[in-house]
């Protein structure tokens, strides 16, 4: 996977070379249909069937676009593949209206570009972070509802919208939208995400009482005591990694993206724990994220609504 890609690199500007680069991301090992599987497939020629394969078996026709979050868009693909690389260049994303304006479509096509490859973005498979000898912050935040200006302002966490991350110092995080946070939501996070053989780090709340006697440890950071507070427990322990995360992520919602809907809130919290999971910090450049979120494409394709099975 390459280091650095250069923004005039030929992928995102000339369409012959964009399918060229999709197809070598999709098919390392050799071209295949995603219909059948077969390997025996014929590329057809002519200015509108250009990207296009016949399957010699199913006899079904194809493209690299075929089963990913690109299938029958519009788009040209320069431009998907230079919207995934932008989204990935930088700590703080893209809107949706920055992408309109550079990619030269409708603010409308870019939200919908921009939710796919957010998609693309999440992680199928995870593995429990932490492990034995090793220590796993938690920790929980809310979002929205915050401007006093606003007319739907409501005072209170049970007003806005649960946020709650695992993360390990200097390696990975997990981050879930919830509604309500309680100590049966945090738990049930907890145990299903992170090895109980971790050392459990958290601040004060309550929340994480019960569910740390579950793990090797648990450590708290007494952030509010006597009106001071800490920010390291006296075993070294801290909450540091999951509260910069959590920085990060509301300076990018407020700074970027200006308004998230509690419906789409999940996926910008797929994008931020992306790119957290494969920053430079842990060896990753950016033409390596772009590369990596390019390979989630596959076998996500969304559609407005969930089509009839006969």
């Amino acid at each position: 996977m390459p280091k650095t890609t250069a923004i005039n690199a030929p992928q995102f500007t000339d369409e012959t070379a964009a399918f060229a680069h999709l197809e070598a991301s999709g098919w390392p090992d050799g071209i295949s249909c995603p219909h059948c599987g077969s390997v025996t497939v014929t590329r057809m020629g002519g200015k509108t069937q250009a990207g296009m394969f016949l399957c010699n078996d199913c006899r079904d026709k194809f493209t690299a676009r075929t089963g990913t979050v690109m299938e029958r868009s519009h788009i040209p693909v320069h431009k998907w593949l230079l919207a995934i690389h932008l989204l990935n260049c930088g700590k703080n994303g893209v809107s949706a209206h920055e992408l309109h304006r550079m990619l030269g479509i409708t603010y409308k096509s870019a939200w919908f570009l921009s939710h796919r490859i957010r998609e693309a973005m999440k992680e199928t498979a995870p593995a429990p972070i932490g492990g034995e000898g090793q220590s796993v912050q938690a920790d929980e935040t809310y979002y929205g509802n915050s401007s006093k200006r606003a007319k739907s302002y409501r005072k209170g966490h049970r007003h806005k919208q649960g946020v709650v991350a695992l993360v390990e110092p200097k390696g990975r995080a997990r981050v879930f939208h919830v509604k309500p946070a309680t100590a049966e939501t945090v738990r049930e996070i907890l145990v299903t995400n992170a090895s109980r053989k971790s050392e459990l780090h958290t601040d004060e709340s309550r929340l994480y009482v019960e569910v740390g006697k579950e793990f090797a440890a648990h450590k708290t950071v007494e952030h509010s005591w006597n009106q001071g507070g800490f920010y390291v427990g006296k075993d070294g322990q801290t909450t540091n990694a999951v509260e910069n995360f959590f920085g990060n992520f509301k300076r990018s919602m407020k700074g970027t993206y200006r308004f998230c809907s509690e419906q789409h809130l999940a996926r910008y919290l797929a994008e931020f724990e992306f790119r957290h999971n494969n920053r430079s910090g842990l060896g990753v450049s950016d033409g390596e994220r772009a590369a990596i979120a390019l390979k989630g494409i596959q076998g996500k394709r969304l559609t407005y609504r969930i089509p009839h099975k006969d």
